[in-house]
Formats: C-alpha cells, structure tokens, sequence
C-alpha cells in the first residue's frame, strides 16, 4: 500500500479509511451488516471481489473481525460512527442537491426499507405491493410478526396493501426530505388497501438512519 509519507494522525486514518468503498462499509456494519451477502446487496456497485479485498483491509487494520456467521465491527470500527454520520451532517448540508438519475436504483431502495421495518407491531402476514411509476417495475413487501422481507417477483399472497409513488419522491422520503403522512396528504405517495395497514406503515417503516440528519439540515 502506499502511503502519504507524512507524520499526522490525520494521514494515518486516511490511508486506512480513503481507498473507494471503505467508508460506505463501515457505514452499512454501523447500521447493522454484518454478512457478507447483506453488505454486498446494500452496496450493488461494489464487485464481491473487492468487498472481500476491503473487508480483508479492515481486518487487517483492527476495525472489523470475522465472527462465526460473518463479520463485525471492533471497538475501533465503532468509534467511526461520529466520523460517519459527521459526514452524512455536512453532505446534507453543503453536498446534497436534487437526486442524479443514477442515484436512484429501486432494488437497492426497497431492500433498504425492508431493513428498516418495525415488526413489532404486526400481528399477521401483511403484503404490500410496491408499483413504481416512472420505472414500470412492482416489488412486494412481506411482513410477518418479527420480519420483514422484499420480493422482487410476485410472492403468490393475497395482496393486502398498495404502495404507488415514482422513485424520486420514495428516496426523498427514505432520506428524511419529505415527511410520509405529508407525502400521503398531498397525493405524492398513495397507500390504499387494508385500514390496519394504511394507518401503521408510516409508524413501522423508520427510515434511513441519515433521514433525522437530513431533516436537521434542510430545517437549518
């Protein structure tokens, strides 16, 4: 590895931290990754050869360990999580304009929100439909009491639940920029099907862990 040749502390942690890729690793174990596959579905843009490359580094550097069913940050991995979400602050305030086309990947989103799931609260199978507009496409979210999973071909359950936006406005919700009831208000996002539903997924569904952030930054 080459290295920047200078004596600073600030050096030390860019030439663990400044390779492509790293930080958003480190981002998704923060959030909760800790399997190899899961990581390589949150980062579709990064090759599995690479991702073990990285990982490999992070090892190497003290920040992640492998465990017996994947990998998980160390007490030093940790201590980024001020660095990281210190950077999700500044890109939101400084760095974060309107979504580039290809920012906007609906796989990647609905996987994202399948994560982010409270179960807690459902008592029975709920299967939403997701249809997205402006790209043709249609997903299904399964909820179970204690789980959530994304379909990406039809599950063969009854359908209980409709979900309908286009992509912009589904990431500009997930990212905290607009607020969900506001959007199901004004007609942007439409959620029509079963009552029980229609009234709790905007309590279940929590968001991206950037979206109080993003919320903070455009009230500034």
């Amino acid at each position: 590895m080459r290295t920047y040749a200078q004596y600073c502390p600030i050096v030390r942690a860019v030439e663990v931290l400044g390779d492509r890729w790293t930080l958003l690793i480190v981002r998704d174990m923060l959030i909760g990754a800790t399997r190899f596959n899961e990581l390589a579905r949150g980062l579709p843009g990064l090759s599995r050869a690479l991702l073990s490359r990285r990982l490999r580094q992070l090892v190497n550097a003290g920040l992640v360990r492998r465990t017996p069913d994947g990998y998980a940050l160390t007490s030093a991995g940790t201590d980024l999580r001020p660095l990281v979400f210190g950077l999700a602050d500044w890109g939101a305030r400084h760095a974060f304009g309107d979504p580039r086309p290809e920012e906007l990947d609906p796989e990647l989103l609905l996987w994202w929100m399948h994560g982010r799931i409270d179960t807690s609260a459902v008592t029975k199978r709920a299967v939403i439909q997701v249809e997205i507009a402006d790209r043709r496409r249609t997903y299904w979210l399964v909820l179970e009491p204690g789980d959530a999973s994304v379909c990406y071909t039809d599950p063969g359950f009854d359908i209980d639940a409709v979900l309908a936006a286009d992509l912009p406005t589904l990431y500009r919700m997930w990212e905290g920029e607009i607020e969900f009831r506001h959007a199901l208000r004004t007609g942007d996002i439409n959620l029509t099907g079963a009552r029980w539903i229609v009234r709790g997924l905007p309590d279940w569904l929590q968001l991206s862990e950037v979206a109080p952030i993003v919320r903070a930054a455009r009230g500034a």
